[in-house]
This record gives C-alpha cells, structure tokens and sequence, in this order.
C-alpha cells in the first residue's frame, strides 16, 4: 500500500499535473493530428512525393531540435527563476534564447541551403536512373526550398512560448498551435489539391500552408505575451537592455551547451537511424513514415509529462522543496508509463486501419502496419526514458543527460543498426524492432540515476 501512495497521487495531485499537461497535450494532439491529415493529403497524391516530403522533414527535425535544445538548456534557469519569482532573470534567459537561436538560424539555413541536395540523397537507395527515386529528390527540394522561409517565425514562437511555458502558462502556446493547425490544415486542402479556384500546387502547396501557418502561430504567442504585462511581468523592459550579466552567460553555456550539443547530436543521430533504415528501400522509408506520423499522435500524453517534468519539477527545485520534487517526479513518471501501456494497446489494436487511408502500395501498408506495431510495444519505454531524461535535466544534471541520451545513441544504437542494416538481410520490421528494444539498457541507467537522485539541485540560489 505504501509503495502504492509512492507512485500514485491525490486528486488534486492530478488536477495539477492536468492542468499543465492537458493544453500541451490538445496543442501536440491537435499539431500531430493535422501533420497525419498533411500526411494523408500528400500521400494521396503519391508514394514519391510522401517519401520527398518525410526525407525533408527528417532533415528539419535536426534544425528544430537543435531549436529545443537551445531553449531547453536556457530552460532550466527560466523555470527556476519563475519558481523563486525572479523576473530579471527571466528576462535575461529570454535574451539568451534569442541570441543563440539566432545563431543556429543562420547556421542551419546555411547547411541547408548549400548541401541540401545531397542530404536528400543519403536516403535514396537502388539505381541513379530510377524514375521514383529522381522524383522523390525532386520533390524533397521543391518542399525544403520553400520551407526555408518558415524558419525564422517557428525560431521566435519558440522562443517566446517555451518562456511562457516555464511560467505554468500553457493555455496561450496550445491556442496559437491550435490556430496554426487549423491555418495550415485549410490551406494545405486548398494548395495542394486546387480547390476553390486555386492552382494545384501539390508538395510546394504544402509547404507554402506550413509556412504561413507558423507566422500565424508566431503572432498570436508574441502579441499575447506583450498584451498581458501583468500576467507575464518579465516582457515589461525585455528589451530596454541587450545584455546579460556574464556569470548567468557562463552558468547557461556551462550548463545548456551539453543539453543543446546533446539534441543536435540526437536528432542528427535520429537522422542517421533513419538513413540506415531506408537501406531497405522507398517502401520501407514510406512506410517509417507513416508509422512515425500515425505514432506521434499518441505519443502526446508522455512527451507532454516531459514537459510536466521540467515545470513542476523544475519551479519545486527552484524553490528549494527537494522532498517535494522527488515525491512529484516520482508520481510523474509512473502516471506516463502507466497511460502509455494504455495509448499503447490502441495504436496496436487498430495498426491495420491507419496504412488504408494512404494511397501507396500494398506492401508499403503492410510495412507501416508492421512497424506501428513495433511503436506500440516500445511505447511505455519510451515514456519512462522521457521521463527520466526531463528529470536529470530539470536539475542541471546535462552531462549526465548528454551520456545518456546522444552519447548512447551514437555509440549504441548507430553502430548496430549500421551492422543490421549493411550486413544482414533481416527484414524492416525486425530491424525496428532490434534497434528499438536497445533502449531498455538506458531504462535501467536512467532508473538507477533518478532513484539515487542526482538530480537534486537548485541551479539559481544565488
């Protein structure tokens, strides 16, 4: 009984978490649920033009992930000076995050640009004359060349609503994504099919929606933010100065940069696993993608308990309630794991359905079946490793994070699926699965870490 009440809360323990967790989880259910019917709308026009669309998104996963990571690393402070009520403080962090996101703005549009095209390439298998293959690259570059100018909006919405976020303020994000979604979703039909009037534009309309999408998104965070002083009182004098004081630069860089090194390494990493996979063909990168778009809408409850993680365990450690940050953490990750065994059993109970609404091949719909099955199985490891990742961050513990996470990745994962994928002819789904189930090895390093609490630190008492 006691070990009971050590992972399960009260109710109003969970309305707590709910409120929190609930408007991230509308915003990603609703983003995730959108990206599927994006999916669908372009998967209706064909395999290649899915395949292009997927193998650029892979590649601006990267770029935005290396966002998160910069603003995530900034983060830890943000949520600790919200918790001890330190508003200059935020307002430094929030400089800080614009400066480096800037940075990685120019830095990415730069490596996109310029070898953009052979990136696209790495995920291209079979002859250099075949037909679906030149279409699918084709395809890729005619959606990456207009997304680039999405870029600089999603930079400062993120900016702006991760500050926000770390407030407890979580209601304003999710109504701009919710906007955006919509936005996005109208002009995706209207684009990409040709309807009422306008040209058909296939996977150049759906980048043009997406774009547009984001500046919406972007407008509705800032403008709120800087509407409502009194409820976000660090937006008051923002940017009176430019400076931040340079013990916080060295505290952040000390530190953020292995959190943002670790998601650039990570996604990058994501990236590579990726590449490895489509050794097995255009049916196989088709079918990752459907299965990695149809999963993401169910993996909202754990990613957004992630976020409950870095606020309600972060503004505890900021304000110094060590016992209390434990007992939460501790209720937060069991409450992941447990929804994810039940979000888990949906996705593998109706895995059959979700391939039939792509017009693609057979055998890409069998393939797609297969692997949702596979991210169903792996669902509640992924919710503990989440967790358990959000925790040691939320701490300042980033080295240790950076070990866990991409040193793992690159070090592990990389090198067997690499070995699989080039010296074995074991099929998709078995390749998946083998390098999947490698993540228990990090379930019990992050389990032995979390419960010797490493992670117990205050990170802005002085």
């Amino acid at each position: 009984m006691d070990n009971r009440k050590k992972l399960i809360g009260d109710r109003a323990f969970y309305g707590k978490v709910l409120g929190v967790t609930v408007p991230i989880m509308i915003q990603n259910g609703i983003t995730n649920f959108v990206g599927l019917l994006d999916n669908i709308m372009v998967g209706r026009i064909g395999t290649e033009q899915m395949s292009g669309i997927a193998i650029v998104n892979q590649l601006l996963m990267v770029f935005s992930l290396a966002i998160f990571g910069a603003i995530s690393g900034v983060g830890i402070f943000g949520a600790q000076f919200f918790g001890c009520k330190n508003q200059e403080g935020v307002r430094h962090t929030l400089r800080f995050k614009i400066y480096v996101c800037l940075g990685i703005l120019v830095l990415g549009i730069l490596v996109l640009a310029l070898g953009g095209e052979q990136l696209i390439q790495m995920y291209l298998h079979g002859e250099g004359n075949d037909p679906a293959l030149q279409a699918t690259l084709e395809y890729g570059k005619e959606y990456l060349w207009v997304m680039f100018v999405g870029l600089p909006p999603f930079v400062i919405e993120e900016v702006y609503a991760s500050t926000l976020r770390e407030g407890g303020e979580t209601k304003v994000p999710m109504t701009a994504g919710v906007a955006a979604v919509l936005v996005n979703l109208a002009l995706n039909y209207l684009l990409i099919f040709g309807k009422f009037g306008f040209p058909v534009l296939g996977v150049v309309g759906a980048a043009i929606a997406t774009v547009i999408s984001r500046y919406v998104q972007a407008a509705v965070v800032i403008v709120w933010t800087h509407a409502h002083p009194e409820k976000m009182p660090f937006i008051v004098g923002a940017y009176q100065e430019l400076r931040v004081p340079g013990q916080l630069t060295w505290n952040i860089a000390r530190k953020g940069t292995p959190l943002m090194v670790n998601e650039i390494l990570w996604s990058a990493g994501t990236a590579m696993m990726t590449q490895c996979y489509s050794t097995r063909g255009l049916d196989a990168v088709a079918a990752l993608n459907i299965s990695t778009v149809i999963s993401n809408l169910f993996n909202v409850v754990f990613v957004a308990m992630g976020s409950a993680v870095s606020i309600l365990v972060g503004q505890l450690l900021g304000a110094g309630k060590m016992e209390a940050a434990k007992d939460t953490d501790r209720k937060l990750i069991a409450f992941a794991v447990a929804s994810s065994i039940a979000m888990g059993a949906v996705v593998a109970l109706l895995a059959p359905l979700f391939p039939q609404l792509y017009n693609t091949s057979d055998e890409v719909k069998r393939l797609a079946m297969l692997l949702l099955r596979v991210s169903a199985l792996c669902m509640p490891v992924f919710a503990f490793l989440h967790t358990t990742y959000f925790t040691l961050r939320s701490g300042g513990k980033t080295i240790i994070t950076f070990l866990f996470d991409s040193v793992f990745l690159w070090c592990v994962s990389i090198p067997v699926a690499y070995v699989l994928s080039r010296h074995t002819t074991m099929s998709i789904a078995i390749l998946f699965l083998s390098c999947q189930m490698l993540d228990l090895i990090k379930c019990a390093i992050g389990f032995v870490l979390v419960k010797k609490g490493v992670w117990l630190n205050n990170i802005v008492a002085d």
